[in-house]
């Protein structure tokens, strides 16, 4: 449909759209109903379960175009990004919106280029003013937040998770399917021979509700282990700052800050984590934050909610016991 809003379509690969979509489709209902648009879901996957196209009717796609091929997995920038500039070309959707994920940074990216419009990236706002998207984003590490505007349409986002309110589950009904024909062009490189995942138990970093956080602070990577005993008893995603990745002691993909994950759960403890700029970047607009260092002076108090000046290796051993006792009664 024309003048539609498009959310791209973040999934487990596994057939299912992760909970940022639902986000991604709640705020452009928000958005599209000022307008009297529609919403529409563009998954692009090698497989798509029925489960998760009635998973996005659902949430208020009113429609899904579903390109779907063993050419599509895993996501290469130069298979994906054709494929989504076609569609859009013909379409003409208003707005084209994706997640602040690995794959969808650079994918929003390479095709604003395409298409040759402008892109609001880690956007936490939209309003419409006078019939035109004014989008905020954070800049200087999140100290303030810039408004932007575009010129000309599409028009190009990507929504930083956990931050807008994901679409209500709505009543089961038949999903409507588009399946275009579009120009799927071969891989100019092979990036990935082999896939492994590692199940850790613990929510996934970008969606958790809850993170739990450490940084030098922790010593050694034998003592992340006394963060996943807090993070299982409460429910929470495990990560580390730069320094804790650099130094080998977690994999890049728990790495929070500008040059790692963007995160905004509802509650954020960082453990001997002293705040620097590139980490606070990634997590300043966490809903609660609680800082645990020895240090009075760490900078990361300056942002934090609640503070606790005292060893981690004291502290968050006792943390993990009364949370016990209180949650779960042990």
């Amino acid at each position: 449909m024309a003048g539609a809003f498009w959310c791209v379509v973040e999934d487990d690969r596994r057939g299912r759209p992760k909970r940022v979509t639902a986000e991604l489709i709640g705020e452009a209902r928000r958005r599209a109903g000022e307008l009297g648009a529609g919403v529409e879901a563009l998954w692009l996957t090698d497989r798509a379960e029925e489960e998760g196209l009635g998973q996005l009717a659902g949430w208020g796609a009113d429609r899904i175009w579903l390109v779907e091929g063993p050419a599509l997995a895993p996501y290469r920038g130069e298979v994906w990004v054709p494929v989504l500039a076609e569609l859009a070309q013909k379409e003409a959707p208003r707005a084209i919106w994706g997640a602040v994920t690995s794959r969808h940074r650079e994918l929003m990216a390479r095709l604003a280029a395409r298409l040759g419009v402008g892109l609001a990236a880690d956007c936490v706002g939209f309003a419409l003013e006078d019939g035109q998207l004014v989008a905020a984003r954070p800049v200087y590490a999140g100290k303030l937040l810039s408004r932007v505007r575009w010129r000309g349409q599409p028009w190009l986002a990507t929504l930083r998770p956990n931050v807008f309110k994901p679409a209500d589950e709505g009543p089961a009904r038949e999903p409507r399917v588009e399946r275009p024909a579009v120009s799927v062009p071969p891989g100019a490189a092979t990036l990935v021979e082999r896939r492994e995942e590692t199940q850790t138990g613990l929510p996934e970093l970008t969606e958790a509700d809850i993170v739990v956080s450490g940084g030098r602070g922790l010593k050694g990577p034998e003592n992340f282990v006394i963060l996943e005993e807090l993070a299982k008893v409460i429910g929470a995603a495990v990560g580390a700052s730069r320094a804790a990745v650099d130094a080998g002691w977690r994999p890049h993909r728990f790495q929070i800050g500008q040059t790692g994950r963007t995160i905004s759960p509802k509650l954020y403890i960082g453990c001997g984590i002293s705040g620097a700029i590139q980490h606070l970047a990634g997590m300043r607009t966490s809903k609660v934050i609680v800082a645990v260092n020895k240090d009075p002076e760490a900078p990361i108090f300056k942002v934090a909610d609640y503070g606790i000046v005292g060893d981690l290796f004291e502290v968050v051993p006792l943390m993990t016991e009364e949370f016990k006792r209180v949650l779960h009664g042990e």
